[in-house]
């Protein structure tokens, strides 16, 4: 009786890990991708290695985001999943490989985008920067460059320009940062 209760616990134990092990399988042709705490106007855009755009949309919804994508398509490679939010970009990877997709890890990797605002002929920048990536600013003014400069060395990247009252006109600032550029045309 013992051997036969052992033998049913050992066969009921052995079910239970395939089991396990089919349902928490990794790879998969169709995927939900979600995020939380998502806003009306954000975008999801999905690229590949390249940083070619397989897929763009701008977030019709606030609260939580989440929409099932059918994968297999694409050909083989890394690509990420990124949702453009206000002062972030928030980035799930994954892997496609013979139509199978394997998210490559589970944490979520954020980029601070750069703040950029003006104040009469102030022109101020910051940047959260907790990767340590440099940040090239250039400044252009009547589409004349009047100043590049790049910043690093902090976790929290910040300068203050103060523009001529004299030269009045349409400036242009242009930040590159984390291998993506932003700008902002300004008055002054």
């Amino acid at each position: 009786m013992k051997k036969i209760i052992l033998v049913a616990l050992m066969f009921g134990t052995l079910i239970s890990y395939a089991n396990e092990n089919i349902n928490t399988e990794d790879a998969k042709k169709t995927v939900k991708v979600e995020f939380n705490n998502v806003k009306k106007g954000q975008t999801l855009t999905i690229k590949n290695s390249n940083g070619l755009t397989v897929y763009n949309n701008e977030i019709q919804n606030s609260g939580d985001y989440s929409k099932t994508f059918d994968f297999s398509a694409l050909e083989n490679g890394i690509y990420s999943a990124e949702l453009n939010k206000d002062f972030e970009i928030v980035i799930k990877q994954f892997n496609v490989e013979n139509g199978l997709v394997t998210f490559l890890n589970n944490k979520d990797e954020k980029i601070f985008k750069p703040i950029i605002r003006t104040e009469g002929e102030l022109l101020l920048i910051s940047k959260i920067n907790f990767n340590n990536e440099p940040l090239k600013v250039s400044l252009y003014y009547n589409d004349e460059a009047v100043l590049t400069e790049t910043l690093s060395g902090d976790k929290i990247l910040k300068r203050v320009y103060k523009l001529s009252q004299k030269e009045t006109g349409v400036y242009k600032v242009v930040i590159s940062s984390d291998e993506r550029t932003y700008s902002k045309e300004f008055k002054i």
